[in-house]
C-alpha cells in the first residue's frame, strides 16, 4: 500500500504534464507567408528555341519573341489569389518551326497555401502547384513539348 501511495504522485505528475494548454486539437501548419504579393510573368518557356518574331535571334522564352504576352499573379494575405495572363496559341509551321500569338486573357482565382518549397492553388483550375525557386521566383512546370509550354516563371514585383 505504501508503494502505491509513493507512486501515485509520480503517476499524477506524468498525466498532468502530458496534457498541455497549448493542445488545440488542430495540426500545426507551416504556412509560408513570404510569398504574399504581386508576381509578374517573366518567362514562358518552350522546349526548343524559336525565332517567332524573325529578328534573327532564337529563344526558348516566348516573352523574348512575342510582345503581347503579359501576366500578373497576386497572392493576398487572406490566402486568396487572382491571375490575369495572356492566353497563348502555338501552331506548328514546318521543319520544327512554330508560330505563337496571344489570344484572349486567362483569368483565375481561389485560395492558396504555401510551404517552404511550393505554393498550391485551389479554386480555378488554371494553376495547380508552383515551385518556389528563390525569394523572388515561382515556377509552374507544365512539362510539355512544342506546341505545348514547358513552364511559366513569375518574379516578385
Amino acid at each position: 500500500m505504501k508503494m502505491i501511495q509513493k507512486c501515485l504522485p509520480l503517476i499524477f505528475a506524468v498525466f498532468l504534464t502530458a496534457c498541455g494548454s497549448d493542445d488545440s486539437g488542430t495540426p500545426e501548419t507551416n504556412l509560408n507567408l513570404a510569398v504574399i504579393g504581386e508576381w509578374e510573368l517573366v518567362e514562358v518557356n518552350i522546349s526548343s528555341s524559336q525565332d517567332i518574331d524573325q529578328d534573327g535571334s532564337s529563344s526558348t522564352n516566348l516573352l523574348d519573341e512575342v510582345d503581347c504576352i503579359t501576366g500578373t499573379l497576386t497572392l493576398n494575405s487572406d490566402l486568396t489569389w487572382s491571375l490575369t495572363q495572356s492566353g497563348i496559341s502555338i501552331t506548328a509551321i514546318t521543319n520544327d518551326q512554330f508560330f505563337a500569338q496571344c489570344n484572349s486573357n486567362i483569368t483565375g482565382s481561389g485560395t492558396w497555401v504555401g510551404s517552404s518549397t511550393q505554393v498550391t492553388f485551389s479554386g480555378s483550375s488554371v494553376l495547380g502547384t508552383l515551385q518556389i525557386n528563390s525569394d523572388d521566383r515561382l515556377t509552374n512546370n507544365v512539362g510539355e513539348d512544342l506546341p505545348g509550354i514547358r513552364g511559366y516563371v513569375y518574379r516578385r514585383q
